[in-house]
């Protein structure tokens, strides 16, 4: 799967990037409380093992992306070419794998580990899972049809959708007609979720509102298309960044 929602945003010094996203589990949802004691909804993602099992370049693909992978899987169950290409990398098989397309100066060597800092509380995230399958439903249900109506004199057809076709031109049911059918189990996008924390032992992100799917979905988490946002880390969180450089002005 390829993800290319990547927004443009910019780093310290004002440079344009595109940063990776992650795939997380959705938990659930609870309450927390802001500084002001105001409750905030929030679903829980979990980060998990997520981590960075190859890269994508444009000598040898045509466009560049980090690859990651979450949850840790027996080969036996895995399909068998992505078992092939996961021992050709020389990592282990995830249950599931992602491409996050980003920029040049955006790109996480294999190997690293990711974590829920990769995300700053009080930016904005978009997140793509798939919502919950309702299985074959009618169309007031499906597409908030207002029915017919309740009185006397509508025999048992008060839900019914009624008459969809056409008269002898076209003489036919239009393509895309609202109808009766299946209803959910569809690729959903919420875009402009406020992050409200990260829980960095329990490598937990806590997003403001509802995500789609049901609880244990995959949910994949990147910065918000429509938001331009400073000071995010480039390209991910490192535990031993700031160690680094007080180590190197130490030495300048």
């Amino acid at each position: 799967m390829l993800v290319d929602a990547c927004p443009l945003t910019t780093d310290k010094k004002g440079k344009k990037m595109k940063r990776s996203g992650l795939i997380t589990t959705k938990i659930g949802m609870t309450r927390l409380y802001d500084d002001g004691g105001v409750a905030h909804a929030v679903t829980v993602l979990s980060v998990g093992d997520c981590a960075v099992i190859g890269n994508r370049t444009t000598e040898k693909n045509g466009y560049v992306a980090n690859i990651l992978g979450l949850r840790e899987a027996k080969a036996k169950h895995v399909a068998k070419p992505q078992a092939k290409a996961a021992e050709k990398a020389g990592v282990k098989p995830y249950r599931k794998v992602v491409e996050f397309r980003v920029s040049d100066d955006c790109v996480i060597p294999a190997g690293t580990q990711l974590s829920a800092a990769h995300f700053i509380a009080g930016q904005y995230v978009d997140v793509q899972a798939t919502s919950k399958g309702k299985g074959f439903q009618g169309a007031m249900k499906r597409h908030n049809f207002g029915g017919k109506e309740a009185s006397h004199g509508v025999l048992k057809a008060h839900r019914s959708l009624g008459g969809t076709g056409m008269r002898e031109w076209p003489g036919r049911v239009l393509k895309g007609k609202k109808m009766a059918g299946q209803m959910g189990n569809e690729t959903v996008t919420v875009q402009n979720l406020k992050v409200f924390g990260t829980d960095l032992n329990d490598n937990l992100i806590f997003v403001e509102g509802a995500v789609p799917g049901s609880n244990g979905t995959f949910v994949l988490v990147s910065d918000a298309i429509k938001k331009v946002q400073n000071d995010l880390p480039k390209p991910t969180f490192v535990a031993n960044a700031k160690e680094e450089t007080v180590n190197e002005a130490e030495q300048a």
